[in-house]
């Protein structure tokens, strides 16, 4: 049976071979190599026993939406143009490369006919990254990533975009002789003389498509070191670890108790707020049931959050809980990473989302928008879903820190030259909004080390927590300038200034107009409300003697006028 796939295998190499080496392949060829590929594919796959290990998926992928601009994910090139479904090369660096498609690459190795098939999973997108600009800057790039403790490795990085440049203008080289060659043969010639350049136009051909496989590996190899590189670091963000973060703004102060104060598990407990044992027991730890009047909590704080956003010009939005994983890591997380936050759906490739952040984002993923409709301002309601994996002890007690949980995210999609105001304008509304709710808090500009791969500079709020005894995060502002959109190709068009073009002498011919050239936004994201830890700061702090909670102002009209949560009458 192995030698059934083997044999199976080569004839797919030569089917693969012979469309390759077309000048142009036509519209019925691929549609040809689309529709008998999967069936040789599967003979092959059967020959094999069907081994885990040899198992693949066949994909193709086209345009998600119509009228979009959409940033092709191929290695192809223009001259061996098969589309953007498969990209067919053959011996590269001593492996035989069958059909390298955006979501696999096959690789034989070995001479005998037992040999193993392995298989390779490239990235199954391509983001827009300026390796000129790396290359130009490396110093700058490394020690970006020395501050913020990063796994980068820009010396790699470079080193590949320079073989890559080198490798592509080897190619660019061979086409220019095959082409003095085929110009050559347009003139009277002799049979000997036509036979050598006939000859020599052959031999071209070949070294152009076997660099061209050797440049399509390179290139892939770039791309995923490529993205481990994190975005740069404003100059203002303090270097190091978490304990050197400087405080921008300090609001309130810690409320003095004539009372042993409480912490929101033992209030919530004997308010019947909470149920932990039951969830425990239905979807495991770090799961929970909100009860009575922590429900209408809940709800009043969405609801007033929504509307104070409203007033300021946001646009709501309810997300899907459930995305795909390229999604996931173009917004610059790690779902299939050591010690993930993520939690991914087994046999598919969705995951749960964490924050509302990533649908939003992909939301407008491979989008042209017009310089008038921005800046975007989102406000999402979702569900997040976070492994929190390595979280415990007493830092993680109760609502602090769960799987789940319900979080309203700004989200906001920009030009360049704005997302610093609006940055400024995020976390400003952050503050009003927990100034409103009556809370102790600090904001924090965080350190180097406590930034993300996408954050550029990174704000936190943190809430005075009584009954913990220390200061907790109820939110973030991070500025992401232009990371996430290279990876989710978000652009924009810049206006084209009509008042020069007005002022422009008429001409009798006509004049062809240059748009001005297409520009990757920026985005940021802020939290206005997770609900948690929200409900902890209002229970903590509002706490009385008598063991009831006082409902802040603000929330009393959307609790139907409750104000005060009382123990319950046995």
């Amino acid at each position: 049976m192995a030698s059934t796939g083997i044999n199976t295998m080569q004839a797919l190499f030569a089917f693969s071979t012979v469309l390759h080496r077309a000048p142009s392949p036509s519209y019925s060829s691929r549609r040809l190599l689309n529709s008998i590929a999967p069936k040789l594919w599967s003979a092959v796959m059967i020959g094999n026993n069907c081994s885990e290990k040899k198992r693949t998926t066949w994909k193709s992928h086209g345009s998600r939406r119509q009228g979009m601009a959409v940033a092709s994910s191929s290695l192809a090139s223009s001259n061996n143009n098969l589309g953007s479904d498969f990209v067919v090369s053959e011996q590269i660096e001593g492996k035989s490369v069958l059909l390298s498609s955006p979501s696999f690459l096959v690789e034989s190795q070995g001479e005998e006919d037992d040999k193993e098939v392995s298989f390779s999973k490239p990235t199954t997108w391509r983001a827009s990254i300026d390796f000129k600009w790396i290359r130009e800057n490396k110093e700058a790039v490394a020690a970006n990533i020395r501050n913020r403790n990063s796994s980068g490795d820009v010396e790699q990085v470079v080193r590949l975009y320079e073989q890559s440049v080198s490798l592509s203008q080897e190619i660019d080289k061979l086409r220019a002789e095959r082409n003095a060659v085929a110009s050559a043969m347009k003139g009277k010639l002799d049979l000997a003389r036509r036979e050598e350049l006939i000859e020599q136009g052959k031999q071209l051909k070949e070294q152009v498509a076997e660099l061209e496989g050797k440049l399509a590996v390179l290139s892939e190899r770039l791309q995923q070191e490529g993205q481990r590189i994190p975005n740069m670091t404003h100059p203002s963000v303090p270097i190091g670890s978490e304990d050197v973060a400087s405080i921008r703004k300090e609001v309130g102060r810690q409320r003095e108790f004539t009372f042993p104060v409480k912490d929101h598990v033992e209030l919530g407990l004997a308010l019947d707020l909470f149920d932990f044992e039951a969830a425990s027991e239905v979807s495991g730890t770090k799961f929970y049931y909100l009860k009575n009047e922590a429900v209408l909590l809940e709800l009043a704080l969405i609801n007033w959050t929504l509307s104070q956003l409203l007033s300021k010009g946001f646009v709501p939005l309810s997300t899907p809980d459930l995305v795909r994983s390229t999604v996931v890591e173009k917004c610059g997380f790690q779902p299939r990473g050591q010690n993930t936050q993520v939690y991914s759906v087994e046999g598919t490739d969705l995951c749960l989302a964490g924050t509302a952040e990533i649908p939003v984002g992909g939301m407008y993923m491979d989008s042209m928008l017009p310089e008038a409709s921005l800046p975007l301002k989102l406000v999402a309601f979702s569900h997040c879903f976070r492994t929190e994996a390595g979280a415990a002890g007493a830092a993680t007690r109760g609502l602090y820190r769960v799987h789940q949980f319900s979080k309203l995210e700004m989200f906001v999609i920009s030009r360049p030259e704005d997302s610093d105001i609006l940055h400024e304008e995020l976390i400003s509304i952050e503050e009003e909004l927990y100034t409103s709710l009556g809370l102790h808090y600090k904001t924090l500009d965080m350190s180097s080390e406590d930034l993300g791969a996408p954050a550029y500079r990174k704000f936190d709020i943190e809430a005075w927590m009584p009954g913990l005894c220390r200061y907790g995060e109820i939110s973030s502002a991070s500025n992401c300038t232009d990371y996430q959109s290279r990876r989710l190709n978000i652009r924009y068009r810049p206006a084209t200034p009509a008042v020069a073009a007005a002022q422009q002498p008429p001409k009798s011919k006509k004049v062809k107009t240059t748009l001005p050239p297409l520009q990757f936004v920026h985005t940021l994201n802020a939290t206005a409300c997770a609900v948690p830890r929200m409900i902890i700061a209002i229970l903590e702090n509002n706490q009385q003697e008598d063991g009831s909670v006082v409902i802040p102002d603000v929330l009393r009209p959307f609790m139907g006028g409750l104000g005060l949560i009382k123990p319950k009458s046995r």
